[in-house]
Order: C-alpha cells, then sequence, then structure tokens
C-alpha cells in the first residue's frame, strides 16, 4: 500500500469519528500516511472500546490524537483549536477537514409523541450543518490549513426524498451543501476545496436511530444494481480519494457513493 501523505506532515481533523463513516475515514486515511485528530461525543461508558478501536489507527503508524469534548459549542471549539495547534505544532497542517457529526432530532411532525419544534430544526442545522462553517472559519483564521486543503462532509438521500420523523435532519443536510457549495466558491482563491459525500443506506449507529430504518434497507437492497448495500469502507475509500492531490480540480460537488443506488 502506498503511504503518500507519509513525512508530509499532513492532518486529518475528523469532527465525528469515533464510529461509523468518520471511524472508517480515519483508519483508511491513517493507513495512507496522514495523521489523525478526531473530536467525538461519547459516553464515558463508551470510552474503553471506542479507544481499543482507536489501536487501529495508532497501529498504522501515524500520529493520533483524540479530544472527548462537545464540537459545536463555540467555547468547547475555540479551546480544542488551542489543542490542535499544540498537536500539529510548527510543521503540521491540516490537508482534510471532515465532518461526521450526526447529533440532530428525530421527531414526527404530526401524532401522539412529542413533536419537532423549531428549536428542534436549529438544534440539528447547528450541529449537522454549520458547526461545518464554524470549523472551517476556526481553522483558515488560526492559519493551519495547507495551501491545499479538503473539506469534506456527509450528505444522505434525505436531502431530496422525504422520510418519516427525518424533516430536521433533511433541512440540515440541504443546509450542508449549500454551505459546501459556497465555500468551495468563496475559499478557492486561499486553495481550498469543499465537497459533499452523499452516502448510499449504510448501516451505522446514526442510521439505526432513525425511525423506520429497516424499511429503508429493504428498499435500497431493491434498486441498488449491485444488490448490497453502501458499507463504511466505501464511503472511506472516496474520502481518500477526495484527499489525494489528483482530485484538487473537484470541488463544489455533491458526489454520490452508493454502488449506483440513486439511478433507479
Amino acid at each position: 500500500m502506498v503511504a503518500e501523505f507519509k513525512d508530509q506532515n499532513y492532518w486529518a481533523l475528523i469532527l465525528g469519528g469515533s464510529s461509523g463513516l468518520g471511524y472508517a475515514s480515519a483508519k483508511k486515511l491513517a493507513k495512507h500516511g496522514m495523521n489523525i485528530i478526531i473530536i467525538h461525543r461519547d459516553r464515558r461508558s463508551e470510552i474503553p472500546d471506542i479507544e481499543e478501536a482507536f489501536d487501529e489507527i495508532r497501529n498504522s503508524g501515524v500520529k493520533f490524537e483524540s479530544f472527548n469534548e462537545d464540537a459545536v459549542k463555540k467555547e468547547k471549539r475555540e479551546e480544542l483549536l488551542k489543542k490542535i495547534s499544540h498537536v500539529l505544532g510548527e510543521e503540521g497542517k491540516i490537508r482534510t477537514l471532515l465532518h461526521s457529526i450526526a447529533k440532530g432530532n428525530l421527531k414526527p411532525m404530526i401524532g401522539e409523541e412529542k413533536l419537532l419544534e423549531n428549536l428542534d430544526f436549529q438544534l440539528t442545522i447547528d450541529a449537522m450543518a454549520l458547526s461545518l462553517y464554524d470549523w472551517t472559519q476556526a481553522i483558515f483564521k488560526a492559519g493551519l490549513f495547507t495551501k491545499d486543503a479538503r473539506v469534506l462532509s456527509f450528505t444522505s438521500d434525505g436531502n431530496k426524498k422525504a422520510w418519516k420523523n427525518y424533516a430536521a435532519v433533511s433541512a440540515a443536510k440541504v443546509t450542508l451543501e449549500s454551505i459546501t457549495r459556497s465555500m468551495a466558491l468563496e475559499f478557492a482563491r486561499f486553495g481550498i476545496r469543499a465537497n459533499c459525500v452523499q452516502a448510499g443506506i449504510t448501516v451505522t449507529r446514526s442510521f439505526q436511530m432513525i425511525p423506520g430504518n429497516e424499511t429503508l434497507r429493504v428498499h435500497a437492497l431493491k434498486h441498488n444494481p449491485f444488490r448490497r448495500l453502501t458499507v463504511p469502507d466505501d464511503v472511506a475509500n472516496v474520502v481518500y480519494l477526495l484527499s489525494k492531490d489528483e482530485a484538487s480540480w473537484i470541488t463544489g460537488s455533491i458526489i454520490p457513493v452508493n454502488g449506483g443506488e440513486h439511478l433507479m
């Protein structure tokens, strides 16, 4: 395996990388020599298992740091940025910023259960969309990006399709895509590329929290030309490809990674 990022002092900062797509991407980038920083928010009881999983990244021979903090809160972001700057040192720079925060409200709009409210939309959009812009701005102002940096995030098929109880997350995904296109335009002169990866139906911890997720799985299997679901490694492979020098001319795009699931 070619470790093309080795010895370049490149770092990937992954927001929400303790499981699912973020974790798979961290492993993939580490295997190719990218140093890794993961910011995640998990319960204390989950930390031993998470740290054991992080050992696979450490064993790749790259530098690795993790912080169990809330990446969405402004005061925490400012504290974390100081810690990150210290970790990077004088030579290290962030080549890839990957946003993989899954912190949204999955409530119905009608019914007898607790209903979706305006505040639920605000909190979901702030965590799953606006925080990408906040982190991009903060890293840019601190001068921590490489000259050819990549800002990546994950969107979903719910950006256009209506799923029950998914309204707040759907609104966040649309916002995320809009912000990405604008950043691609306005940050281009500073060498920053911004893209969204639209993963197919992937069985992750956050996906399993969606009410009726089994129906989505069955539908995806039926319509996918390859008759299988997307797996985290499929998505991680594209995060890696978009982080390579050869992907420097791709920006402002929403890239489907679903084995053709969107065709039918």
